[in-house]
């Protein structure tokens, strides 16, 4: 099948962008080098195409009651203006997605959300959202508006103050996670301090048509899906289908690490199962490791333990350009899971040294 484009797929050609398909898209993975991108990030300010993200709304009397069942936090503690980070689980507590779920405006007095899941999943979630409302009976309207909408990261320490200059409203004042209408060249874009980068930021939703006067508006670096994932690692942040995988590596949100975004006060698909979970522990959990020996950790490659036994995969590992040094994740055994512990990673047929590490591995807001 043909890969999906983003609206600006011209524009990142005219700027000389490198592209990669990532969850059947084709998108930008570097324009001037990833090391550059990252470093833009980290220290002033860099915009990302993030269109790639699905987009699905759902409104009506039952929208929260549905959004509640289908995702692992509590929606209902959600105001007008407010976000979370949640995921979601089928019966046995298994992470299919992990999602941010915005509470907008309500339409025609009705509760209103827009959700966020990962490239390429945005049909089949669509149609798990459809199936579940019709099973239970619930009114609610479930529309996939990926096509319709085109999503932009604005990251950095200076990110905020450069969102601020553009926006015709002050958007300074927006705390994390919060998010609300603001317009940019007479354009309304839903507009959210959150982000993926571990700096702070602003994700904006903007409208298709309008795509390419809102990412021109923004005089800053522009970055590709590789700094993207640089950033993320050393942040600690999970990437779906690699840090965890419904089929090939299926993992709870305890195991991930992300066992915050589980409200087991709610009734949800997997709650029950994440109960037993909690109550008895896991067996497994996902760490931050860096390598002592020379080499770089990629995705697949064995964790050992001393004596040379495979005791986990690594999921994710780069060479962080912000701390010169190779980092990863991967899953182990909880006895080996506590920092300071030695590890061993096969890179490239040899073992290599590696210690458990705190993640983050940088400061984050």
């Amino acid at each position: 099948m043909p890969l999906q484009t983003p609206p600006l797929r011209g524009l990142h050609d005219e700027y000389g962008a490198k592209f990669t398909e990532f969850g059947g898209w084709d998108m930008p993975v570097e324009f001037e080098s990833i090391r550059t991108e990252h470093a833009a990030v980290r220290e002033g300010v860099g915009i990302f195409d993030v269109s790639h993200m699905g987009q699905l709304h759902v409104t009506g009397p039952d929208a929260t009651e549905l959004m509640q069942r289908l995702t692992s936090n509590d929606v209902s503690r959600l105001a007008v203006g407010d976000s979370q980070y949640a995921t979601i689980t089928d019966e046995d507590g298994i992470i299919i997605d992990d999602t941010v779920v915005y509470r907008l405006p309500d339409e025609t007095e009705q509760p209103t959300y827009l959700f966020v899941p990962n490239a390429g999943t945005d049909e089949a979630t669509h149609q798990r959202w459809i199936d579940y409302r019709n099973e239970w009976d619930l009114e609610a309207t479930v529309d996939n508006r990926t096509d319709e909408y085109a999503m932009f990261a604005v990251q950095g320490p200076e990110a905020v103050a450069l969102v601020d200059d553009v926006t015709e409203e002050s958007v300074a004042d927006l705390e994390r996670f919060e998010a609300r209408y603001a317009t940019i060249e007479g354009v309304d874009c839903w507009t959210a301090r959150t982000g993926y980068t571990g700096e702070d930021g602003v994700e904006l939703i903007v409208p298709w048509a309008a795509a390419e006067e809102i990412w021109t508006a923004f005089d800053c670096q522009p970055c590709g899906l590789g700094a993207r994932d640089t950033l993320r690692i050393e942040a600690g942040l999970l990437l779906a289908g690699q840090d965890f995988h419904h089929d090939d590596d299926p993992r709870t949100p305890y195991e991930a690490g992300i066992g915050f975004t589980v409200a087991l006060e709610t009734e949800f698909v997997g709650r029950d199962a994440l109960a037993e979970i909690h109550e008895r522990g896991v067996e497994e959990r996902l760490v931050g490791f860096q390598l002592i020996d020379r080499g770089v950790p990629r995705h697949g490659y064995d964790i050992t333990n001393s004596e040379g036994r495979v005791i986990g995969t690594v999921t994710s590992g780069t060479m962080s350009p912000t701390v010169e040094q190779p980092i990863g994740l991967g899953y182990v055994p909880v006895e080996y899971a506590e920092p300071g512990t030695t590890l061993q990673v096969v890179v490239r047929g040899q073992s290599k040294k590696a210690r458990v590490e705190t993640t983050p591995f940088i400061d984050t807001v």
